[in-house]
């Protein structure tokens, strides 16, 4: 696992990161025409580790034939989240991350620190997949392949109820100021947070 920095990053919504800290896990070796390039995007909730289970010699991702980058969608706590980082807020200060944020980063990684122009293809899982759906947007020129495997373009509305229940579940809680994550959950910053329901 490794990071990537970003210094004075500006979000969608505005805000800037003094420091963006995008975690990545790389799996199998770069050819030298840097050809053989897998992004897959974590999904909500989930960390390099809880989706890496496709990376295998026998499985749909072949390390052996492919260089697979996972980057960790920030606000899931690795990468730059609210439970890890002073400078991320909450909705209620007007902050948030949106995919466009996260595949710049991603975007930034791979040609500042790999020198990859080209994606064979960017894989995706729900969120991850909306993330698949981005890159097509933003350097559909630069993404051969799209796999984007159980998400949609657009978050709709019943997904967007799901969410909401969630935030709503932890900003019910009365011991909540609506300022930082740990007033109501302080053992978050010791399990490595949670995604960004609050973000």
């Amino acid at each position: 696992m490794k990071t990537f920095t970003i210094h004075n990053f500006e979000l969608q919504c505005g805000a800037i990161l003094p420091e963006a800290h995008l975690v990545y896990q790389t799996y199998g070796e770069l050819r030298a025409d840097r050809q053989n390039v897998i992004l897959y995007p974590t999904s909500y909730g989930a960390q390099h580790t809880d989706i890496d289970w496709l990376i295998r010699a026998d499985r749909i991702l072949d390390p052996t034939q492919w260089f697979i980058i996972i980057p960790n969608m920030f606000g899931n706590g690795l990468s730059s989240s609210p439970s890890n980082c002073e400078a991320c807020g909450l909705a209620e200060q007007n902050f948030w991350f949106t995919h466009p944020d996260n595949v710049k980063a991603q975007e930034k990684l791979l040609r500042e620190v790999f020198g990859i122009e080209q994606l064979a293809l960017v894989y995706g899982w729900s969120m991850g997949a909306q993330q698949a759906y981005h890159w097509g947007a933003l350097y559909g020129d630069r993404v051969q392949r799209i796999a984007a495997i159980c998400g949609t373009a657009k978050t709709t509305e019943h997904n967007q109820i799901f969410l909401e229940s969630l935030r709503f579940a932890l900003t019910s809680d009365p011991t909540w100021t609506r300022s930082r994550l740990s007033d109501i959950c302080p053992h978050l910053r010791q399990l490595g947070g949670i995604p960004s329901l609050l973000s």
